[in-house]
This record gives structure tokens, C-alpha cells and sequence, in this order.
């Protein structure tokens, strides 16, 4: 195998995959080490797909229920978690094949070992079989990912206290389970679970989940949380976190409340996956959040490597690190590029789903003093009813003369798409008359741009009766 490289990319997710066939599509010469038997990485093998498949029966579940004239549905006692996320291996073993031939399309060099840094141009490979291969290369793009923070007072055993890589590892569905944290993680999980059955309960520091969003869209998020039998305990401090070596995970808050469950999920972020990577032989070093610190061209404080994805830090999206890990290629081999779009929607996909794109209304308010908002709840929409996705709204926050829209956030099912429509209206820079002008399918939960819309041209001093 060759040992010289133009590029050398770490790690095989969406960072990674796209750094990679940037970087061969440009002509270089491209290796790329992944340490996993399968290729994509933490996103794929026990994220993003694994969650959103378990998730998919989870709707299934509640509607079901919901549906009692129809049928009376209950999950068998000690469901198998593996029966609810039903054809992952499939769809795993089929990217895997995807992504294998993409690569050798491209004239990728696959290694498969655990990579370090001999100094900022050399690597060593560490392989499963074979020798440790030496590695010489002019850039490196590191898009090693990130894993679970574990704070100091939680126990985490991977059977009884789970973290967000470990918790689809339990055999059976628990009939109780305490979720720590009050973030993405944590909020698709704990609605997930309970939307199964199993009674949830979320406690965190914060006064409410999801606290990068503007409150109404968390307080839909929470009361369909607790319409479903969650409870959630906010500006709750923990104090102590044991398995009693019996039956239960014991947590204990520094309120003198105490929660008991059969299992328990710590979701308290996560920090870059840099182990046995030795960053420091490349003069590199974590920042104070556990992160790599890169510039606008995702350049590390060593000029020849470049960093991108959840190991750099938010926003941690796969979409934005698919881009982070393109541009990073472009920028390593001096190739012409614009600036990063802005406009990148947030998807967060618990049940219900939320979703945001642009400014939430309180920053809008700090950067702009004066803006105009409109909402639409979902259960003024027909689709709304017909479809059983009532517990929902659409928002657009505009400037102060209700016409350059600032932001769009959307709680409720089809929320991740739905923010696609908000996006592209930002980005072709139309003001908010655009949803009244153009004509939306009917009945369709789209229309809620339209309703929104109204409510802002309303406000309006110079015509508020134009519509």
C-alpha cells in the first residue's frame, strides 16, 4: 500500500466520507482510517439511524394506542429492544456497502486501524493484522467524532446506568427509566421511551429542555412530553447516582427528592474522540470545552491539519458536518469557495419533533430591538386534525417592519421537513409575503406558513388590513 499521501482523512463519518471524496475528486491522492469493521461512524452505527428507526416504532406504538377504537394495543412484557429497531443490520451493512464502493470509485486508500499522530505530517496506523503501517501525507483532516461526557458523580456501567452509545445495547424495554440532561439527547430519547410505554423521567439543572429555543416551542415539546405520562423536573440539582444492586437506579437531588428506576440514561453531552489519536505529538491540544478549536476555515493551530464535524463542536449536526468536512478539503488544498451558509436548520427528533432555522425570537430581539412574530398552531390547520398532529405550532420571526424574515421555528410532527420551506425562503431573501402569495396544497400542514404569515402582515402600522 502506498505510505505517501496528499490527504489523510480520520474517521469515516459524515465528516469524514465527505473530506475524503472532496479531497480525490480534487485529484489527490486520498487515505482514509477508520479503527470500526464498518464504515460511518458513531452517526450511523449508534445514532442518528438506530435512534430514528426506534423512533419510527414509537409513533407506531402511540398511534396505536391512541387509535384504541381500532385496535387495543399493548407491548408484550419484556419486549426485546432489538424487535423495535427492526432491519438495522440491513440498513447498516447496506451503507457500509454504499460507502465501500464510493470510496474505491474515487481511488480512496481504505485502512482499517487506530490512527496516531507521530508528529503534524507523520501517522502511525496501528492495524488489526499486519504490521503498524507509517503514514507520510501534506494535510490532515481529523473527523474523529465525538463520545459521552461522563460527569464525575454518575456510576456509568453500560448495564444498570447507560450512556447515549450504550443505551440501545439493553436486551429488553425497561418499565422505568431516569433521563439526566435536558438537551438533544436527552429530549429525543426520553419522548422516544415514553411514547413506548415506559414511564420517563427527565431531570436537569436547566428550568426547561431544549433551552437554545425560544420557550413556546420547549413548552409544546414538554406538555406533549407529560400528556404522554413523562415527568420532567427542571432546576433540579443531583446529588447522587447508585444501582442499589437489586432491582433499581437510585438518584438522589439535592431538593431531598428521590427518583428510582429500572434503568437510567446520562446525557450530558459529549466531548471530542481524540483517544489514542496522541494530538499532542502534532502540537495539538483540546480547548476548555473538551473540543478541537478551529478558524472560519476550519484550520487547527497547526497550519497543515484541519478539523471538522461533532469533534470541533456544535453545531453537531450531521448536515453541517457533511459541509464542515467538504469545505475543510477545499480550504486544505486552496480551492476557491464562499463562505458557509448560515442558514442551517436544526432537527431535533423526539416526538414531537422540533425544528429551527435563522434567529430564534429572543436573539432577534437582542440583535434587532423591535420584531414582529407570527404563529399558527397546528390545530387551526386541517391537516392538523386529520392527520392527528394537533400538539404543534409554526413560527416566523420577521424585523420590525414585519417584511425580512429573521427566523422560523416549528414544533410538531413533519417539523424537519416542514423548516425546509422557511430555509428557502431566507436564503432567496423574500420577505414574509411570499407564504400568502404562493399558493400551498390543501390540506397540508405547509399551510401554517400562510396562517403565520397573515398574522404578521396584520401587524403592520402603514396597511395592517391588506390581507
Amino acid at each position: 500500500m502506498n505510505s505517501q499521501f496528499d490527504v489523510v482523512v480520520i474517521g469515516s463519518g459524515p465528516a469524514g466520507q465527505k473530506a475524503a471524496v472532496q479531497s480525490a475528486k480534487a485529484g489527490q491522492r486520498v487515505a482514509l482510517i477508520e479503527r470500526d469493521k464498518l464504515l460511518g461512524g458513531a452517526c450511523v452505527h449508534r445514532g442518528t439511524i438506530p435512534s430514528k428507526t426506534l423512533r419510527e416504532n414509537a409513533l407506531r406504538v402511540r398511534n396505536m394506542r391512541h387509535n384504541a377504537a381500532l385496535a387495543n394495543f399493548q407491548l408484550a412484557e419484556e419486549t426485546e429492544l432489538a424487535t423495535l429497531i427492526d432491519r438495522l443490520d440491513l440498513v447498516l451493512k447496506a451503507h457500509d456497502t454504499y460507502m465501500q464502493q464510493q470510496m474505491q470509485r474515487n481511488g480512496i486508500d481504505l485502512i482499517h486501524g487506530r490512527a496516531r499522530f507521530v508528529d503534524r505530517t507523520h501517522l502511525q496506523v496501528d492495524q488489526v493484522r499486519g504490521e503498524p503501517l507509517q503514514i507520510e501525507c501534506q494535510h490532515v483532516i481529523i473527523a474523529t467524532g465525538s463520545f459521552p461526557r461522563t460527569p464525575d458523580n454518575i456510576p456509568i456501567d453500560h448495564e444498570h446506568i447507560l450512556d447515549s452509545d450504550s443505551i440501545l445495547s439493553m436486551l429488553y424495554l425497561p418499565k422505568s427509566l431516569t433521563v439526566l440532561g435536558g438537551g438533544v439527547i436527552a429530549s429525543e430519547y426520553a419522548s422516544i421511551f415514553q411514547a413506548l410505554g415506559v414511564k420517563v423521567t427527565m431531570i436537569d439543572k436547566y428550568p426547561r429542555p431544549l433551552g437554545f429555543l425560544d420557550s413556546d416551542l420547549t413548552d409544546t415539546f414538554t406538555h406533549a412530553f407529560e400528556e404522554m405520562g413523562g415527568t420532567w423536573m427542571g432546576s433540579t440539582q443531583v446529588n447522587k447516582v447508585y444501582w442499589d444492586g437489586l432491582s433499581q437506579v437510585v438518584t438522589e437531588c439535592e431538593d431531598g427528592s428521590v427518583v428510582k428506576s429500572e434503568k437510567m440514561l446520562c446525557a450530558a453531552g459529549r466531548i471530542a474522540n481524540i483517544k489514542s489519536l496522541a494530538i499532542e505529538n502534532a502540537g495539538l491540544s483540546l480547548n476548555d470545552h473538551g473540543l478541537i478549536s478551529v478558524d472560519a476555515e476550519l484550520r487547527t493551530e497547526v497550519d497543515n491539519i484541519y478539523a471538522a464535524g461533532d469533534v470541533i463542536g456544535p453545531p453537531s449536526l450531521a448536515s453541517a458536518s457533511m459541509e464542515q468536512g467538504r469545505r475543510a478539503s477545499c480550504n486544505a488544498l486552496g480551492l476557491n469557495i464562499g463562505e458557509m451558509s448560515q442558514m442551517i436548520p436544526s432537527g431535533i427528533y423526539g416526538i414531537p419533533e422540533l425544528s429551527a432555522v435563522g434567529l430564534t425570537e429572543e436573539q432577534a430581539r437582542q440583535e434587532y430591538g423591535s420584531v414582529l412574530v407570527g404563529k399558527a398552531d397546528f390545530r387551526e390547520i386541517a391537516r392538523g386534525h386529520i392527520s392527528g398532529v394537533e400538539e404543534g405550532m409554526l413560527k416566523i420571526i420577521c424585523d420590525g417592519e414585519g417584511r425580512r424574515i429573521l427566523g422560523v421555528m416549528i414544533a410538531g410532527e413533519g417539523a424537519t421537513e416542514l423548516i425546509h420551506i422557511g430555509q428557502m425562503g431566507m436564503l432567496s431573501n423574500a420577505d414574509v409575503d411570499i407564504f400568502v402569495e404562493s399558493v400551498f396544497n390543501f390540506p397540508t400542514l405547509a399551510e401554517a406558513y400562510r396562517v403565520a404569515a397573515l398574522a404578521i402582515i396584520g401587524q403592520r402600522s402603514e396597511n395592517p388590513n391588506a390581507y
